[in-house]
Formats: structure tokens, sequence, C-alpha cells
């Protein structure tokens, strides 16, 4: 099996992994979603994810969306928005580097907290606040208007799409293209199935 389809199709599950992570609020989930926001430097995507186990969500996830069994439409449509942004994030210098000095400086914070404590999720979500939500395009989520007000929700749902970010960062660092959902879809359904056993 191509080594870099199967490293980019784990990539693309990140994405998909932590999306699904703004429907629902399994605990795992929200760890290796958080986590990955600070591993910058990891050379491989298990390294970035803690291991490829912990993308079986976004693994299924994907297989779904391959197969044309996907339940929620709403995610690909914020996946391919994630992917768009990306393109934008990573033309402004500045921005990147403004979101990646923040992360730097929160670090010793999360070492001390851990990536889900609440003090962590408000301040990633207001790095993004202030760096990412001014790219277009915007990442809307959807959902119930009174629990989307609530403000360490927000800050959650920011947090989230910072590592989503960066998961569509590392797809693109290892090659992945908007081309692979054409040219490549069954050798990633292929590379889905071996991980998943």
């Amino acid at each position: 099996m191509n080594d870099q389809i199967q490293q980019r199709t784990l990539a693309l599950a990140g994405l998909a992994h932590l999306l699904e992570r703004l429907r629902q609020a399994e605990t795992a989930v929200v760890t290796t979603a958080l986590d990955s926001v600070f591993r910058i430097d990891a050379d491989s995507p298990e390294s970035v994810y803690g291991d490829a186990a912990a993308l079986r969500p976004g693994m299924r996830l994907l297989r779904d969306y391959f197969g044309n069994q996907a339940k929620d439409q709403l995610l690909p449509r914020l996946a391919l928005a994630v992917l768009q942004l990306e393109r934008r994030f990573v033309r402004e210098g500045d921005t990147a580097t403004r979101v990646r000095d923040g992360i730097l400086a929160l670090a010793p914070t999360v070492q001390q907290l851990g990536s889900t404590h609440p003090d962590v999720l408000a301040a990633l979500g207001s790095l993004y606040a202030d760096t990412v939500s001014h790219l277009r395009p915007r990442v809307l989520v959807q959902g119930n208007p009174h629990y989307l007000g609530q403000a360490d929700v927000v800050a959650e749902i920011r947090a989230v799409l910072l590592a989503a970010l960066r998961s569509a960062v590392l797809w693109r660092q290892l090659g992945g293209s908007l081309w692979d959902f054409l040219l490549y879809r069954r050798d990633m359904v292929a590379a889905i199935e071996h991980q998943l056993g």
C-alpha cells in the first residue's frame, strides 16, 4: 500500500475526527483534537494525534463518506470550508506566525493543566477569534442558538476549529489536494479499511 496515501488519509481522518467533535461531547475526541494543536513539529500523523487508533471515529466517517453512506451532509461541507481556509491561512504568513506564537506561549499552561482545561479552551478560542476568524471563507457552525450563545461553548468550538485547521495543514504538507477525492478515492478507502482492520 502506498505509504504516502496512507499518511494523507490519516491526516484527513484527523480533520473528520475533529469536525465530528462539533456534534458530540466524547471526552477522548476532545483530548485528541486539542492535544494535536500543540504538536507543531511532529513528523507524522501518528505523532500529531497520539496514534492512528485515536482517529477511528474519523476514519469511520471518511469510510461512510467515500461509500456514499454519510448520514450528515453538513460534515463534508465543514471539511471543505476548513480545507479552503487552510489555503488562505498558509498564504497569510503573518496570521500563521501569530497562531504559532500563541500556541507556543500557551504550551507551558497546557503542560500544567491539560489541553481540555477551561482556561486553555478560552485561550485557544481567543487566539482563533483574534487571528483565523478574520480570514475568508469563514467556517460557520450550525446548531442550537441557545447552546451556541454560551461563551464556553463558543470557545471550545473555536479551539476545535483551530485543531481542524492544523489537520488541514498537515494533510497539505503530506501532499494532499482536492484531487485526492477524485484520483485516490479507492486508495484512501483501502487505507481506511487497513487501519480499521
